[in-house]
């Protein structure tokens, strides 16, 4: 009986996609956890590090927040649907929806994520935590960006100019 291939394996062996940095999923899982366990021990046991939530009130932080969850959620969504559920005759750079917007809004979503959670609560040591998974996912979009020149060059080249890495532009070029 042949041995079903894991969702790793499936992935390697797709054509359209370009490749990923080894560490990056690994690095993700771990610094989300990191996250999750730092934001919530300083939210609801040690208190330590979460006194700016008396200079900003529940009323804005909570909005605030919660827009900043779903708009993660679509984010990746739309990202993650569009890069691994579309399969690509020819390999292409993606330009559609999300990906005309920002080069790597999946990771963004995940920036979102965390910076929802930390306006609900504010802690401090959930936003050092935050700006270290910051410095990963951009450490990593650069690995995958230097992929993608080397396949696609000049056609990548243009998407750089005209498609921000991260904050969004307000008006089109």
């Amino acid at each position: 009986m042949a041995r079903k291939q894991t969702y790793r394996e499936e992935q390697k062996q797709r054509d359209d996609l370009t490749g990923e940095h080894t560490v990056g999923d690994a690095g993700q899982i771990i610094l989300s956890c990191l996250f999750v366990a730092t934001w919530m021990l300083d939210t609801f046991f040690l208190n330590y590090t979460t006194f700016l939530n008396h200079y900003v009130p529940l009323g804005v932080r909570i909005p605030f927040g919660v827009v900043l969850l779903v708009l993660s959620c679509i984010l990746a969504r739309k990202g993650l649907s569009i890069v691994f559920s579309e399969k690509r005759e020819t390999p292409c750079i993606i330009r559609k929806s999300v990906f005309n917007i920002v080069r790597h809004p999946i990771y963004l979503s995940e920036i979102l994520l965390y910076l929802g959670f930390i306006m609900l609560n504010i802690s401090l040591a959930a936003i050092f935590v935050w700006v270290i998974a910051i410095l990963f996912l951009h450490y990593i979009s650069l690995y995958e960006e230097r992929l993608l020149l080397a396949r696609f060059s000049e056609e990548y080249e243009r998407y750089i100019q005209e498609v921000p890495m991260w904050i969004p532009r307000l008006r089109k070029r």
